[in-house]
């Protein structure tokens, strides 16, 4: 069917002009299309605004309704556990003729509930009050009813009240006090007898302030009501307290036939909306919102689709030929161009003439262009200066001139004391660290590389004299040219650490440094214990094992990639219990090799 469709629009508008063909398309396809639809859109768009605010409504009195029962079965559940603690039932019900039996039973009370009290937010005071005359009251815990005033009347009148209540567990307010709420739970032993009664002091803000306050940004009012319909806790404090009047409030519909429905009623003698949510306890969180918020956000709506669509068309009749005429052809260019820039040429830039906004998008995407090219250069180079100076970083951990400083105090005291073996063991540490913190330089001739190396096992055969034979095979010819400092060294020292050279019988070292074609080959071999198969394939990897310090394999495979790329290559053959041999090739440099770009 596109073909058919595609031959008769392109006879129909075959004597139009340009300009007339895109606006005859537009009408017929955009332009009347979307007034018949938007007509039943905008109607569909609003009810789903008015029905999203109202499911928006309902969700929000529902996780208030969840918060609430969560937190009054916690608060109960204290106070459930307080009451009915055998013990303390035990303890009440008991008759005391010893003070030491009064005191283990206030003992055991401050023990056991003194910590309880304040297991859960917002509690501000926690009593146990009884009536058993040989039992004192110490004012902390224990409590006898007397003449004292307590939720707004005196401790007597109000123990009675609470203890002749129909239900063991209760919550209220405290009159003349909006910011608390009372729990009492009845404490009885197993025949029924009243022994006294918990009594928890809650601050309001903490248990209810931030569930009800300001709810649906301040456009309706929550309630938390009781099984007596009492607000326990509103929007409006002065409500708190007083039982809240439903016309159309009936025992059924209050249990059963409100769960997660919304419901008209009358509340305060016009239109609202209800929402009534019950909770596991029998108490309900209602919520009143009144209707005209919803007619007002339905004309706003209404109002705002309409604006939005009638001008986007007019706007876009005004912008379309502008849109195939210039932009389109352009942005088709600027496309191109951004899929070269993403196979990373940065050089070519797009030749403009126009002096408009997407003019100065071509300019500044020709600017963009070149400072990738220019930012992927300093990344690069960054890169490697970063490799370079953890490199450096490692060996600048010691004060050189320390170092050299005490050398040469300790070489002095042994020539004064004629040590010669002293003296030579300080002249090879003298050479060692010549190199190994001379902070400046990262390419050595390999005549230097060796004596660093030389200068480390003459350390060894100091301190382990007799036990390893070190063999030198150098190619003179390669002693002029250039390497990457601190190679031979590590994998030396490898081998005394790793390679537990010294507790091998006949132990051989043999380093062989030589002159190849185009390059140079050094070797270092020991018959030591060898590497296991999986940390010798690890070091293949390029993975760290675990093995050696900050100059072991990895790190030397590192620097020589760093310096000579694929041209360098380290090898580690090895039998395990037997002997191990680590062989390095690079180019033959006769200057000092830099860091290879695009590293």
């Amino acid at each position: 069917m596109r073909f058919p469709l595609s031959r008769w629009i392109i006879r129909f508008t075959r004597g139009m002009s340009l300009r007339g063909k895109i606006l005859s398309l537009y009408v017929l396809i955009l332009l009347l299309p979307t007034l018949l639809l938007g007509s039943g859109s905008v109607y569909m768009v609003a009810r789903g605004f008015h029905n999203s605010y109202l499911s928006a409504v309902d969700e929000t009195v529902l996780q208030t309704a969840q918060i609430a029962d969560f937190s009054k079965r916690n608060y109960d559940l204290l106070a459930v556990r307080t009451a009915t603690d055998g013990e303390l039932i035990s303890r009440l019900s008991r008759q005391y003729d010893d003070m030491t039996e009064v005191v283990d039973t206030v003992n055991y009370v401050d023990r056991t509930f003194l910590l309880t009290g304040k297991y859960l937010p917002g509690i501000l005071d926690f009593r146990i009050y009884h009536t058993n005359d040989t039992l004192v009251q110490d004012g902390q815990l224990l409590w006898r009813p007397e003449s004292r005033f307590i939720a707004g009347q005196k401790e007597s009148a109000w123990y009675r009240e609470n203890m002749a209540a129909s239900e063991p567990l209760e919550w209220s307010g405290v009159p003349g006090s909006p910011d608390r709420v009372v729990i009492t739970h009845k404490i009885i032993d197993r025949t029924g007898t009243p022994l006294g009664l918990v009594y928890i002091l809650l601050d309001y803000d903490s248990v209810f302030g931030e569930l009800v306050d300001r709810p649906f940004n301040d456009k309706g009012t929550l309630f938390i009501v009781d099984n007596d319909r009492s607000i326990l806790a509103s929007t409006d404090r002065e409500q708190i307290g007083k039982r809240l009047a439903l016309n159309d409030w009936q025992e059924d519909f209050a249990e059963e036939n409100i769960a997660n429905t919304a419901h008209w009623l009358d509340l305060t003698h016009s239109k609202e909306l209800l929402i009534v949510k019950p909770l596991s306890s029998g108490w309900n969180v209602v919520s009143s919102t009144a209707m005209k918020q919803f007619s007002v956000q339905d004309r706003k709506i209404l109002l705002l689709i309409v604006g939005i669509t009638v001008f986007f068309l007019l706007l876009s009749v005004s912008l379309l030929m502008t849109v195939v005429q210039n932009i389109v052809r352009r942005i088709h260019k600027l496309g191109n161009r951004m899929s070269g820039l993403s196979r990373g040429e940065f050089e070519a830039a797009i030749r403009y003439n126009e002096q408009d906004e997407l003019g100065e998008l071509e300019n500044m995407f020709n600017l963009m262009s070149a400072r990738l090219g220019k930012l992927v250069e300093d990344i690069t180079q960054a890169g490697l200066q970063e490799k370079e100076q953890a490199f450096w970083a490692l060996q600048a951990q010691i004060n050189p001139h320390f170092i050299y400083n005490s050398l040469g105090l300790l070489r002095w005291r042994a020539m004064h004391a004629r040590d010669q073996e002293q003296i030579q063991i300080i002249d090879s540490l003298t050479t060692f660290y010549r190199l190994t913190l001379n902070n400046q330089i990262s390419v050595i001739r390999i005549r230097e590389e060796i004596q660093h190396a030389k200068a480390y096992l003459d350390i060894c055969q100091f301190r382990y004299p007799g036990k390893v034979r070190i063999e030198w095979d150098i190619d003179e010819s390669a002693l002029d040219l250039y390497t990457i400092k601190t190679v031979l060294q590590p994998i030396v020292e490898n081998c005394y650490q790793h390679g537990a050279i010294v507790r091998k019988r006949n132990a051989l070292i043999r380093i062989v440094i030589a002159r190849l074609e185009d390059g140079v080959m050094m070797s270092v071999y020991d018959n030591g214990n060898g590497i296991p198969e999986k940390i010798s394939r690890q070091l293949a990897e390029g993975v760290h094992a675990g093995k050696g310090n900050g100059f072991g394999s990895t790190n030397i495979k590192e620097r020589l990639a760093l310096y000579f790329g694929a041209d360098a290559g380290y090898n580690i053959e090895s039998q395990l219990g037997a002997w191990t041999q680590v062989t390095i090739h690079f180019p033959a440099c006769q200057a000092p090799p830099s860091i290879r770009k695009g590293r």
